[in-house]
């Protein structure tokens, strides 16, 4: 896992977290900020009068190497509360984006849980730096929602693991946690209906009404378009499948 060295340090900060989850935005979490609404408020000024710095020296991409040069990219941009998520292959030098999360038209949801959870197993393994559920599991689960079919009490215990392995051990204040995350991900009983075609190609859509809004670009493929890169991510879980097989013991 590439981590640019500015963003490894924020991992373990508690402010850099309530930005990232979206707690400083009464996201979820947000009723457990305590006193640290006033660093919030003190880092929102610093970001204030940085903003004419251009957007592109604000944003920091973190590297997830799965495998047969598939690596999983995401893009961190806390003065902009925008977050990215693409795939990029080896036998290509562009990035395919799977989805966004940010507070005006996300689209994030481009995982299932058991896609996101081989994606970390397999950085884990090929990164003895890594560990699983760790670091990659509590940047990633953004763009990760669960369903009926899911083991959801598996989900929970592994995110909520993830975001502990982080916390300083002398830190008790804000902390994120997996009920956080499973506020926003949790989609059972939203008439959210996955498909599967011939070629292997996953997507759903949301059906009839609904509390909570699924919103996603892991749609059906049409011909001639390139909506979602439905081959490349199939390309990538097999790899990362792939470094799992290999890394057994």
């Amino acid at each position: 896992m590439a981590v640019p060295s500015s963003l490894r340090e924020s991992l373990h900060s508690p402010v850099f977290w309530a930005r990232y989850t979206f707690a400083h935005e009464d996201g979820p979490g947000a009723d457990r900020l305590g006193d640290l609404e006033e660093l919030l408020g003190d880092d929102l000024d610093d970001l204030d009068d940085e903003e004419d710095q251009d957007p592109d020296d604000t944003a920091l991409d973190v590297e997830f190497d799965v495998g047969g040069g598939h690596r999983v990219l995401l893009t961190v941009d806390s003065q902009a509360d925008s977050y990215s998520l693409g795939i990029a292959a080896p036998d290509s030098a562009d990035t395919a984006e799977l989805g966004w999360d940010d507070l005006a038209h996300w689209h994030p949801y481009a995982l299932r849980w058991a896609e996101l959870d081989l994606i970390c197993r397999a950085v884990a393994a090929l990164d003895p730096q890594s560990q699983h559920p760790g670091a990659p599991l509590a940047l990633l689960c953004r763009f990760a929602a669960v369903f009926e079919d899911d083991d959801v009490d598996g989900a929970l215990a592994a995110v909520d693991a993830a975001y502990a392995s982080l916390r300083p051990q002398q830190w008790d204040g804000y902390w994120p946690c997996g009920t956080d995350w499973l506020e926003r991900a949790d989609f059972r009983g939203q008439n959210v209906v996955w498909q599967r075609d011939q070629a292997g190609n996953l997507w759903a859509r949301q059906e009839d009404d609904h509390e909570a809004d699924f919103y996603s670009t892991r749609v059906e493929p049409a011909a001639g378009t390139d909506d979602f890169p439905h081959t490349r991510l199939q390309a990538l879980l097999s790899a990362a499948a792939a470094t799992l097989k290999t890394s057994a013991p």
